[in-house]
């Protein structure tokens, strides 16, 4: 099963668990403040999805095998749950919800739509492998040569980073499956074709300064997310839970209770 971060309730209720899906290259760790926050009244589950952070190692990171994914850890809490999802843990999220609907109450679908990209996130992937690991002892070196092996950008740099284990025994290791992301990652920015309807509660969560989720989506996803609501943080980009975290926070909670 999926390894997971456990928030208990602060303060236990009725209310459903919430368990949280991240998007490529993340991790539960990157969720922690967000879903302490969340889990007043409910608890809250973060998840690392397979071949990212404790989780196993597959040979795959197909849509329906990350769905089956989730829905065991849904079923190990007693089999009904609500559902986030950011970005790739969306899609799958989604995927879930319209093979498996009897699993999930509510569902939020962070910054993604049903459809595929054209874009292609390998990139990063080669970066990582390329990045020579040997004699890191700090944070700081290791930013250095992220640098030096291709990415310029010092914020994805530091999201990159929160998935090296300096400490690792036998020394520094990415807790990330590098050579089956990239070899799967048109899968990961595609979408398998999933057909079916999911009838819960449904809120598409974007930010205002993301380009993923387009007026030209709408149609697909209420085809098959009829009830689906939509939202948008003012000042948010693509991982409008980093951007906009005490925002992102409330607009879910408001959700989920109502």
């Amino acid at each position: 099963m999926l390894a997971t971060l456990r928030h208990p309730a602060a303060t236990p209720s009725d209310a459903p668990p919430l368990v949280i899906a991240h998007g490529l290259y993340g991790s539960a760790r990157n969720w922690n403040v967000i879903a302490r926050r969340l889990s007043q009244r409910r608890e809250v589950l973060a998840v690392d999805m397979r071949n990212h952070g404790e989780s196993p190692r597959f040979a795959t990171q197909d849509y329906p095998a990350m769905a089956d994914d989730l829905a065991e850890v849904i079923e190990s809490l007693g089999g009904r749950a609500d559902l986030l999802g950011h970005s790739m843990g969306g899609k799958a999220a989604m995927v879930l919800a319209l093979t498996r609907p009897g699993l999930l109450r509510r569902l939020v679908v962070a910054d993604i739509a049903p459809v595929a990209y054209p874009h292609d996130q390998s990139q990063y992937s080669r970066a990582m492998q390329a990045m020579d690991l040997s004699g890191l002892t700090d944070r700081r070196m290791a930013d250095s040569r992220l640098a030096e092996a291709g990415i310029d950008d010092p914020g994805l740099r530091a999201f990159f980073l929160q998935s090296l284990d300096l400490r690792a025994e036998g020394g520094p290791r990415w807790r990330l499956n590098l050579p089956v992301l990239e070899a799967e990652m048109p899968k990961i920015v595609g979408w398998p074709g999933t057909t079916g309807r999911f009838d819960g509660p449904t809120l598409f969560l974007t930010g205002a300064e993301s380009r993923y989720v387009r007026p030209e989506n709408r149609e697909t996803i209420l085809s098959l997310f009829p009830h689906a609501r939509f939202a948008r943080l003012p000042g948010a980009g693509h991982w409008l839970h980093a951007d906009r975290p005490r925002e992102f926070e409330e607009t879910v909670e408001v959700f989920l209770s109502a």
